[in-house]
């Protein structure tokens, strides 16, 4: 009976499973703002929300739990609309969020900036546009950044070069402008660098390593060319000109020569 007694009182101490309330707020308002056309999420609903985790395991479709919270995001092809709720930043516990390949509008919120254990940022192929919020710096554990095939306009923030783990990333085919940050462009040490295929496809992005830009007007050595060109085919034509009017000239006097020939006596 004592053993009973202690057993219950052991129980009663431990803190019982329960939903983190800013999970489910970070939960509640994204399924507020995005859009689902096709049906893809019908678990996503408010007494799921309560309480989405189970230890490790998830009852949400998409979402991946550790020790009850809600730490990767992965909802990427699935045709979804809307916008991203700046409410995602009370996800504190995201490491991964990747919606990319969908249909979904907007700006990137800059209360991304809260989410400081997220290591993996994916909204690539999307209709997103405004400019790259620079706070996305204060994530000091991102090691990818995707964000191509997107309507993104604006510089590229410098400050994303100071991410010290960044390995992978990726903002070609936006709208982007000016030119692209050293501290991104051209890292040293041994930061692991991004080609031209992380920059490409930005009409009005220069700078290394994407190849020099093309000028509008003609180059000073392409109208001295031009200049040269133009001078030589002059001076040709004048050339044949005065050979025709000499072989001419000599085709008359001979004719003349023949026809004097005829009246002159022979000796």
């Amino acid at each position: 009976m004592g053993l009973l007694i202690v057993l219950l009182l052991t129980c009663a101490a431990l803190p019982w499973a329960s939903s983190d309330p800013s999970d489910e707020a970070c939960l509640t308002h994204l399924s507020q703002t995005l859009k689902d056309p096709l049906k893809n999420l019908q678990n996503w609903t408010k007494s799921t929300f309560v309480n989405p985790c189970s230890g490790f395991t998830s009852y949400l479709p998409g979402a991946t739990c550790n020790n009850g919270r809600i730490y990767k995001l992965s909802l990427t092809n699935l045709s979804l609309q809307g916008s991203i709720s700046p409410f995602l930043s009370n996800c504190t516990n995201l490491q991964s969020l990747d919606l990319s390949s969908n249909s979904i509008s907007g700006t990137i919120p800059q209360d991304l900036q809260y989410l400081v254990n997220l290591a993996v940022l994916n909204l690539s192929s999307n209709r997103l546009e405004g400019e790259i919020p620079p706070q996305l710096t204060l994530c000091a554990y991102l090691n990818v950044i995707d964000l191509h095939d997107n309507l993104l306009t604006g510089q590229i923030p410098q400050e994303l070069g100071l991410l010290a783990r960044l390995s992978a990333f990726d903002v070609s085919y936006n709208k982007l402008s000016g030119p692209i940050p050293a501290s991104l462009g051209n890292r040293s040490g041994a930061l692991p660098r991004f080609n031209a295929t992380s920059f490409e496809g930005n009409k009005d992005l220069y700078g290394y390593p994407l190849p020099p830009m093309k000028t509008k007007g003609l180059s000073v050595l392409a109208i001295v060319g031009i200049g040269l060109g133009s001078g030589l085919a002059s001076l040709v034509l004048s050339f044949t000109g005065v050979c025709i009017w000499l072989k001419i000239t000599e085709e008359k006097m001979a004719a003349e020569e023949g026809k004097v020939s005829q009246y002159m006596p022979d000796y």
